[in-house]
């Protein structure tokens, strides 16, 4: 039974992410296959596989213990908080503590964690705005 409710609200999510996706504009000046595209693939993935768990769903669902779940919400926790920061705090410095509190809970050491979530912010940033010259959200120091 719960299963088919994830599934459903899975199902549901997929509906509202393709509907918001359609409502994005475009510039006059876009590529050929502009930006709805890739949100709509995204959604209908999102789709398909709620679908699956909707018509398929597990005999016996084991559900993770209370613990296990608030890790899941502090996560999302970290995810929101990462939207809110990057037009404050900028891609890099934004980028850094999520990916090092990720890292953490994943299981690294925390010096280990800090180290990765620098080195992935740099890493991405090096790549999308140095090398491909993408647009990524600039802090108070430029980066």
């Amino acid at each position: 039974m719960s299963d088919r409710i994830m599934g459903g609200l899975g199902l549901l999510l997929a509906l509202f992410f393709i509907w918001q996706a359609t409502l994005i504009k475009e510039s006059f000046i876009s590529d050929p296959v502009g930006p709805k595209v890739f949100p709509i693939i995204i959604g209908i993935l999102v789709g398909v596989s709620s679908l699956a768990i909707f018509f398929k769903p597990d005999e016996e669902p084991e559900w993770p213990e209370f613990s296990r779940l608030f890790e899941v919400g502090m996560t999302v926790a970290v995810m929101i908080a990462y939207a809110y920061a990057l037009p404050l705090a900028g891609f890099v410095v934004s980028t850094a503590f999520a990916a090092a509190f990720l890292s953490w809970r994943l299981g690294t050491p925390p010096v280990k964690a800090v180290i990765a979530g620098v080195t992935i912010a740099v890493g991405i940033y090096v790549v999308f705005h140095l090398i491909l010259g993408l647009s990524l959200a600039r802090g108070p120091w430029g980066f």
